[in-house]
């Protein structure tokens, strides 16, 4: 009974955090449009198309050939999957900085020769399964020390970065393990309709996100913790149980990372997934989450993938120097984080100068 009444409950707090139209249906349609998320998704295509703009006046047609068009696909595609999980995350006014370990640590359970002797002699998505659950794994211990044990995120995701990578290099002797098993190796490295499988696993997690945060009970409620918690917790929302799965599902797309690194490699090692925690944020950032909680978008996200992947890869084709390449992204992060900042006084003002209607 009280579980129909939630998303009665749940429908003021989702008014407080989307902004409303304030006038007349031109200009507020007008007003939607170069301020709200179609004008972020718009300055990120731009500065999509000016990186790709870059490139051809640096590098010329070697940059638009269709080989590097799919390195950069390839490259975009582990991380995106990442970054999908992540947002859910911040979205919800958390922070996961173990999603990169827990992609190393899956990558070597999946590839022990006892995994693939048993998935030799039944299926191949034996490994899938074994990578899947380890991920699952951490991410549930990671959600029950952050909502129950009330440890705040960034130190129990730490921690986990710590364990997790000290754990793999334990299984793993320190060594790499070779994927051996074709059927696995062969499906991860096939293309279809000219596009390596990797890039559909991206797109078709990145639109199973899309629909889950804007389409779903799930989705407007992780939004509305990032926006409130307290408020969603008086509205009917099991905050913690709500927090647990979300973790849950970072663990598992980075699980997903790691089945494609293992795929891309055919090996699994400790050292994947290094620092790829760093690089997750920053393309959820950038892509116009809040670090704050309250606000998500999943295309942004893909978005800001893409501009970071096409970015190294113009850095590459120029030879510069890999702590240049670090600098230039990190200020890239830092304008993103001062911008929303910016934007989120701004609209609190607005808010604060709204006259309240009965």
């Amino acid at each position: 009974m009280s579980e129909q009444k939630t998303p009665v409950a749940e429908q003021p707090s989702a008014q407080t955090t989307a902004p409303s139209p304030s006038g007349g249906s031109g200009g507020s349609a007008l007003q939607s449009l170069f301020h709200g998320s179609s004008a972020r998704s718009l300055g990120l295509v731009i500065a999509l198309a000016a990186i790709f703009v870059i490139g051809i006046i640096t590098t010329g047609d070697r940059f638009l050939s269709g080989d590097n068009m799919l390195v950069i696909l390839r490259h975009a595609s582990i991380i995106g999957v990442i970054s999908i999980g992540v947002t859910f995350v911040i979205t919800a006014g958390g922070i996961d900085l173990s999603v990169g370990s827990v992609m190393g640590l899956t990558t070597v359970v999946a590839s022990l020769a006892s995994v693939q002797m048993a998935a030799t002699q039944s299926t191949w998505l034996l490994m899938v399964l074994v990578a899947l659950a380890v991920g699952a794994l951490a991410g549930l211990i990671n959600g029950v020390i952050i909502a129950y044990g009330s440890v705040v995120a960034f130190i129990a995701t730490l921690a986990m970065l710590v364990g997790a990578r000290g754990l793999a290099e334990i299984i793993s002797g320190r060594r790499t393990l070779l994927v051996t098993n074709t059927d696995f190796t062969g499906v991860m490295r096939a293309d279809v309709l000219g596009i390596p499988v990797l890039v559909w696993i991206f797109a078709l997690v990145a639109a199973a996100g899309w629909f889950l945060l804007n389409r779903t009970t799930f989705g407007r409620r992780t939004v509305a913790i990032g926006g409130n918690l307290e408020a969603s917790r008086l509205a009917g929302i099991k905050v913690k149980r709500h927090v647990v799965s979300l973790y849950v599902l970072a663990g598992v797309t980075a699980a997903i990372a790691g089945l494609m690194m293992m795929g891309r490699t055919t090996s699994g090692t400790s050292t994947h997934g290094l620092l790829y925690e760093l690089d997750a944020i920053a393309a959820v950032v950038v892509g116009g989450t809040l670090l704050a909680g309250g606000r998500g978008t999943i295309i942004g996200t893909v978005l800001g993938v893409l501009i970071f992947s096409t970015l190294t890869n113009v850095f590459t084709q120029n030879n510069m120097d890999t702590s240049v390449q670090a600098l230039i992204k990190g200020a890239i992060i830092v304008l993103a984080v001062l911008l929303q900042q910016r934007f989120a006084v701004r609209k609190e003002r607005k808010a604060k100068a709204k006259p309240i209607r009965a």
